[in-house]
């Protein structure tokens, strides 16, 4: 959601904002129809709940959304894209809207790779790469590969919701790692994996957000990265590392990925929805040689094909513009609204709240003190002008939570303060109330 202006007419929350907040609500009460019977046992999985009334109260004018996690897309060449896009129709429209590989195109494959050798990745082949309806899909096939009903994956606490989402639609068991200000735990992970294989569990993987997790914003420092896939090679469990945020890094250079140095033990998943366009919905896993050809069927049986005219368009756009002065112009403008946001947090918040303080990526998660549940402050917040997510989403508990996460990318400065204005009344009246 961007915010040009605080009054600036009726907002739509993002799909992962609506995602996030329906998985902390409970569910709505409803007669059941003949029809239920015939769901699978999958489908109980699959989280419904009654929130979108909370959204059609959002949608009134002057709302700050510090919800969703957007990339500010007004910093792209839109004009030139969109004569792009009509060049690509107009001369190659006969492939471009065709059915296409189901692996993707040769020419972005090969240009992910150069991607990824951005990121620290040198030796991706394109063979190896299958291009995704974004990460999310790489997810979910990874789900569908390796996971039976009752196996367990690992994450972080806290995580993506979409993750959560997809791999508890797959019957598995979500188990929890820790995190601190450096990111996820070695120790507590090698505990984790000890007590679970004592209790006879199957692992197969742990899913993980190195760089700026989503919702915390915490990085995993880079000496406890290769201790993390050293823990999961020895006990035989993948590592999914989902790293949409790399790049954009607001100093220096980007951390080297944990595949970087693991060819062999990690499932490596990208996107150009953060440091392009999401709408295009494209995305892609770097898969070990040896399970690639399982993965990629996965993959197709579910796509056929991922969209060509979009790979096309993303192809020109890595060819034909200059990319990677786009990423120093996204970092420049993230690190900006995160400098407001820590600034407005500071002035603002009560007493006894505490926050991260990221070093790239889209949020910044912040804690209050124990007993506060953060979901029904939503409400009283919407009241106030302002719309955040709780905490309660971005984990597989059903507990409350007193944690929420504020997201700055794609709202301006002077924004964001007057956002964490609104919001830090309600925070205060409720710690008052403890």
């Amino acid at each position: 959601m961007t915010h040009e202006t605080l009054d600036a007419g009726a907002v739509q929350l993002p799909a992962e904002a609506i995602d996030a907040i329906e998985r902390a609500a409970t569910s709505a009460h409803r007669a059941a129809h003949p029809h239920e019977a015939l769901f699978s046992e999958r489908a109980a999985n699959i989280k419904q709940s009654a929130v979108r009334d909370v959204f059609d109260i959002s949608m009134r004018p002057g709302l700050v959304s510090l919800a969703g996690g957007s990339p500010y897309l007004q910093s792209l060449p839109l004009e030139r894209l969109a004569a792009t896009a009509a060049s690509i129709i107009a001369d190659e429209g006969l492939t471009a809207l065709q059915y296409g590989g189901g692996q993707g195109t040769e020419e972005l494959r090969t240009q992910i790779c150069e991607v990824m050798a951005a990121e620290g990745i040198l030796d991706a082949l394109p063979q190896n790469v299958v291009i995704t309806a974004g990460s999310q899909s790489a997810q979910d096939v990874a789900a569908k590969v390796f996971c039976n009903p009752g196996d367990v994956v690992l994450v972080e606490n806290p995580t993506y919701v979409g993750a959560l989402n997809t791999f508890e639609a797959y019957q598995v068991e979500v188990a929890t790692v820790e995190m601190d200000d450096d990111g996820l735990v070695p120790e507590l992970l090698e505990a984790r994996i000890a007590a679970l294989q004592t209790a006879g569990k199957n692992i197969k993987f742990l899913y993980t957000i190195p760089n700026f997790n989503n919702p915390s914003g915490i990085t995993l420092a880079q000496e406890r990265r290769q201790r993390v896939v050293d823990i999961c090679r020895n006990a035989n469990i993948l590592v999914l590392e989902d790293n949409p945020y790399g790049l954009l890094r607001f100093d220096g250079e980007p951390l080297a990925p944990l595949r970087a140095a693991n060819p062999a033990d990690v499932i490596y998943m990208g996107s150009f929805s953060k440091i392009f366009a999401p709408g295009l919905r494209i995305g892609w896993a770097l898969v070990p040689e040896h399970l690639q050809r399982r993965y990629y069927l996965a993959s197709e049986s579910v796509t056929l094909c991922p969209p060509t005219l979009n790979q096309m368009l993303v192809s020109a756009y890595l060819r034909d513009y200059d990319w990677r002065g786009q990423i120093e112009t996204y970092r420049g403008l993230y690190a900006e609204r995160c400098t407001a946001m820590l600034a407005a947090l500071d002035e603002h918040m009560p007493a006894g709240t505490s926050w991260t303080s990221p070093e790239g990526g889209f949020f910044v998660w912040v804690t209050l003190p124990e007993g506060v549940d953060t979901y029904p402050l939503l409400q009283k917040a919407i009241d106030a002008g302002v719309v955040f997510i709780p905490g309660a989403a971005f984990t597989s508990s059903d507990t409350p939570s007193n944690k929420l996460r504020l997201a700055f990318s794609a709202v301006p400065p002077d924004a964001i303060k007057e956002g964490v204005r609104r919001l830090a009344p309600v925070l205060r009246e409720a710690l008052t109330a403890l």
